[in-house]
């Protein structure tokens, strides 16, 4: 057998490699397509609440008005539960961490030995799912917390309770969020919830197989997440549209990026053949919002489409979630710098679906590699 498995040739970055079987969601990037459980992604991201689509991914239970209330009712009794907990958590690490993805890197293992998070392993299934909600529901205080702090601001004021996306908006931007605003987050965070096996995802299934505790298994997957080809790019993709400034610059900015041979920020997928469906929900998102950036990344994005097309026939390259999310989010006030933390609290969802759905496994994760350097150095006679 092993000999066997030596043979087999090993793509680049085990792309198309099956391995595992999951009921958490599918992506079919030939279609343009993904799902969480029986639901497409983007319909629901069009129409359900954080906590709904929370709920959905991490319990397998169909949203109600009843469930729904109900697990709503669990995450802000986590909340409030932990406030003490966040304080210390806040005051020790905020000063040390420079910014918030370290922070929350930094926070997430301190909270879970103050709140006796237990490992996987010595668990059962009721214990998990309980540690693992409580995880994520700190998350979005966490991260709003930390970002306070460093601006010299109460990190934990007192909350309306208007539920996880309009609490959040009011802390990190101080303004309590038109109706708009918060459903144009919500689309954003319930869309990208959970997308595969990407790097984090999968990193955070690696830590589970071994039965660590949740607080490891996503401070694992956030580290994966803060590469810039995985989730730390959204704020670069604003980045050709400040160059730019106008319209009447795009075309020459454009070719000149892809003459010097450099990647163009925001555009592409490594799944998607198609148009990224998650890109073109936050087109939409970002059109009914409105305004004259709004308008000018649109004919960015067209020129840039079209420009790749030329420079790179026969490939599909398409504006990609990360170029419409960074619209979306600045139109709803966020800073910069808040772009990947905010894209952490959705993806904090999707990990702990897959942490739990690891957790029921109970072989460890272990491939294998094909050895390639020298051979051994045999002593001379």
């Amino acid at each position: 057998m092993n000999a066997m498995m030596s043979t087999v040739d090993v793509p680049c970055g085990l792309a198309g490699v099956v391995v595992a079987e999951t009921t958490i969601g599918d992506v079919r990037g030939d279609e343009g397509f993904y799902q969480y459980r029986d639901r497409s992604a983007v319909e629901l991201a069009e129409t359900a609440t954080f906590e709904a689509a929370w709920q959905l991914l991490v319990t397998g239970e169909a949203p109600s008005s009843a469930s729904t209330a109900a697990f709503r009712a669990r995450v802000e009794a986590a909340r409030t539960g932990a406030r003490a907990d966040l304080e210390e958590v806040l005051d020790a690490v905020g000063p040390v961490t420079p910014g918030v993805l370290a922070g929350l890197a930094a926070s997430w293992p301190l909270l879970g030995a103050r709140r006796g998070i237990h490992p996987l392993y010595d668990l059962d299934a009721d214990a998990r799912r309980t540690d693992a909600l409580t995880m994520a529901a700190v998350t979005a205080p966490l991260v709003a917390g930390l970002w306070r702090r460093s601006r010299g601001e109460d990190p934990l004021p007192p909350l309306a309770g208007r539920g996880v996306v309009a609490d959040y908006l009011h802390q990190v931007t101080g303004v309590v969020p038109a109706a708009a605003v918060e459903r144009a987050l919500t689309a954003y965070l319930v869309s990208v919830m959970d997308h595969g096996f990407n790097a984090s995802t999968f990193t955070a299934r690696v830590i589970a197989s071994t039965g660590a505790d949740v607080a490891a298994c996503l401070t694992g997957a956030l580290g994966a997440l803060t590469g810039p080809l995985h989730g730390g790019a959204p704020a670069r993709a604003l980045d050709g549209l400040d160059t730019v400034g106008t319209s009447e610059r795009i075309e020459q900015w454009i070719r000149g990026e892809l003459a010097a041979g450099r990647r163009l920020m925001g555009f592409g997928h490594a799944v998607y053949r198609t148009a990224d469906p998650r890109a073109q929900l936050m087109k939409q998102v970002a059109q009914d919002l409105g305004g004259a950036r709004v308008a000018l990344a649109l004919e960015f994005e067209q020129t840039a489409e079209r420009l790749l097309a030329e420079a790179k026939p026969g490939r599909e390259l398409h504006a990609n979630v990360e170029f419409w999310a960074a619209i979306v989010m600045e139109e709803c006030g966020l800073p910069r710098e808040m772009f990947t933390p905010t894209f952490a609290i959705a993806r904090t969802i999707g990990w702990t679906a897959h942490i739990l759905e690891q957790a029921d496994d109970p072989k460890i994760i272990r491939p294998s590699a094909r050895y390639v350097g020298p051979p051994v150095q045999r002593p001379a006679a």
